[in-house]
């Protein structure tokens, strides 16, 4: 009985260790991506700034490649499951958006090295990005986008509208340096307080041609 219950402490410190390197990893790799992309970025600066060895990375993720393309799946699905647009609150939601950003930079440096690096050839994260995204459309299209439209009008309205609003977002986190020029702003927080009221107010203008309500501006 006794010998059992040791091997199930010994089991339980185990998986408990290799969850706790897998969180290591994961986040010492969030930081060496964004700042260097997939080209430049080391495995031995993961491993080092993980405190895991090299050989843990390539047994929990197969190699820098399928890493990095395992962050930049988590983040996205971070996003999509904190912030969705609401069709009766269209300019709420992208503010709430537009605050995950701000919170969460890494992403847009993600995104931006992974269309400098990214392969042509679609894989299956690009099919589970484009399956997300469609159920995300049909949303809004449920929600009453482009009403009076015929069905396939109103998915492409719901789909154009949707990725204006991630530009509108994502260009200022993107280029933030030239964001406080053109605004003329002293600090970069005071150009993104500015940024974040103009496209709230863009995202309400698109909801109203779009057919949808908007609450009151908080």
């Amino acid at each position: 009985m006794g010998g059992q219950e040791s091997t199930g402490w010994f089991n339980s410190v185990v998986a408990y260790d290799a969850e706790d390197t897998r969180r290591r990893i994961f986040a010492a790799a969030t930081a060496e991506f964004a700042e260097y992309g997939l080209a430049g970025a080391r495995v031995d600066r993961i491993a080092t700034a993980a405190r895991a060895n090299k050989q843990a990375i390539y047994l929990y993720y197969g190699g820098k490649e399928k890493l990095f393309a395992a962050i930049l799946r988590a983040k996205l699905e971070e996003v999509r499951a904190c912030v969705l647009i609401d069709p009766d609150a269209v300019a709420e939601s992208v503010g709430q958006l537009f605050d995950w950003y701000q919170q969460h930079p890494e992403l847009i440096r993600l995104l931006l090295w992974e269309a400098l690096e990214g392969q042509d050839e679609p894989d299956e994260s690009d099919r589970e990005r484009r399956d997300a995204f469609r159920e995300k459309a049909r949303y809004l299209v449920d929600g009453g986008v482009a009403r009076r439209r015929p069905e396939a009008e109103r998915v492409r309205a719901a789909q154009d509208m949707m990725f204006t609003i991630m530009g509108l977002i994502a260009w200022n986190f993107a280029v933030p340096r030239m964001c406080r020029m053109i605004l003329d702003e002293e600090s970069e927080q005071a150009a993104l307080a500015r940024r974040r009221d103009t496209v709230v107010e863009a995202a309400r203008a698109l909801a109203a041609d779009a057919g949808l309500r908007s609450r009151a501006a908080d």
